[in-house]
């Protein structure tokens, strides 16, 4: 979850309901920047005559769309959530008063989401950075001590009924095996999926990480796969960085024979280019080759990589197997990692998070509980 206090160095918006204004005539944007409603949130002139601090359509579409898509998306339904309760309640949402956060927070912490249960306090803890950044990004302060205090007080109450935030168990190498084994080694879809299923634990691979990745992106070296990750969500400015795959020990897991098994099934294919991880329809044919259901290729979606993982569990017979996604294979590579002894710095570099980071310090504590547990010994 995005910081509030980093809002403002990254020009945040607010992401209101309406699309933004079209840029510029001969500017060339991305092509998310006509699909996100960004543009219209970031102030063109705080007193409509002020030209130092005016910005033109194209420069606030521009501006708009340097911000996270994923982020932006879930911001975006926050702050229309936000709106919508202060219209219905008569409050005003900027600026918005201390007593206004509060409330919004005690709203949200007693109304069910879709599924029928009470929201995640880290779900109510997003809603409340959207606000504080909007009025961050309008130069306005948003004192969000109270709201915090009810915030605290609602995962006290969480706590206190036993409700845990639910989280998707870590694929370690055992299971990885399981779910390997219950996947065909010779069908399109099944190669498709065990190439997946090792690059997203190998790579300690975000799923947005993976489904990004390019045929192109995979090079071959004499000591492994080089793995090109363009952009990540430590890596917003897109520099880019290559992470190395060893061999492994077993065939069966080796990311690198893995992975061009099925680089060789999309060549018999004649595709040699494009997204790595791609459909397959329910006669076996790749999306984009000839026989194909619809003529597009297309790119894997996290949900449909969240779904590879879940069945490749159920297919397993996992315990809980519903509760899989593909962040099980980036915790499970990063706390096998930390069973075999790899240090918070190689961990944090590989799978490309801050060596501060409390998720990755969480996987060491993991793997340290019962390494480094004190009553191992002790003669029980």
């Amino acid at each position: 979850m995005p910081d509030p206090s980093d809002a403002l160095s990254a020009l945040e918006p607010d992401h209101g309901p309406d699309a933004g204004p079209e840029p510029l005539a001969g500017t060339v944007l991305p092509a998310r920047s006509r699909e996100t409603p960004f543009a219209a949130d970031v102030p063109a002139s705080p007193s409509g005559t002020d030209v130092e601090r005016a910005l033109s359509p194209a420069a606030r579409v521009r501006v708009a769309d340097g911000f996270a898509a994923t982020t932006g998306r879930a911001y975006a339904r926050d702050w229309t959530a936000f709106t919508t309760w202060c219209t219905t309640h008569g409050r005003t949402p900027l600026p918005a008063t201390a007593e206004t956060l509060a409330e919004y927070v005690t709203h949200l912490a007693a109304t069910p989401t879709r599924t029928g249960t009470l929201p995640a306090p880290s779900t109510v803890e997003r809603a409340l950075a959207c606000v504080q950044s909007r009025h961050k990004l309008a130069g306005l302060a948003a004192d969000a001590r109270p709201a915090r205090l009810a915030l605290r007080s609602y995962r006290r109450q969480r706590a206190d009924a036993g409700q845990r935030t639910r989280k998707a168990p870590p694929a370690e190498l055992d299971i990885l095996r399981r779910m390997l084994d219950a996947t065909a080694p010779d069908t399109l879809a099944g190669l498709r999926d065990r190439a997946a299923l090792v690059l997203g634990f190998a790579l300690m691979g975000r799923r947005s990480e993976l489904t990004a990745l390019n045929i192109a992106d995979i090079t071959l070296t004499g000591d492994g796969l080089e793995v090109f990750i363009g952009r990540s969500k430590t890596d917003q400015d897109a520099i880019g960085e290559t992470v190395p795959l060893p061999y492994g020990s077993h065939t069966e897991t080796c990311p690198v024979r893995v992975v061009q098994a099925w680089i060789a099934a999309l060549a018999e294919q004649e595709v040699t280019s494009g997204p790595l991880l791609r459909g397959v329809d329910r006669h076996g044919h790749l999306t984009g080759t000839v026989g194909a259901a619809g003529k597009a290729v297309k790119r894997m979606s996290g949900h449909g990589l969240n779904l590879l993982v879940r069945r490749a569990a159920v297919r397993a017979g996992l315990p809980n197997a519903e509760t899989f996604s593909a962040h099980s294979l980036r915790a499970g590579g990063a706390t096998a990692a930390a069973k075999a002894g790899a240090p918070v710095s190689a961990i944090a570099r590989h799978g490309r998070w801050s060596e501060k980071s409390p998720v990755v310090h969480g996987y060491i504590r993991t793997a340290d509980k019962w390494r480094d547990n004190p009553m191992r010994g002790v003669g029980l």
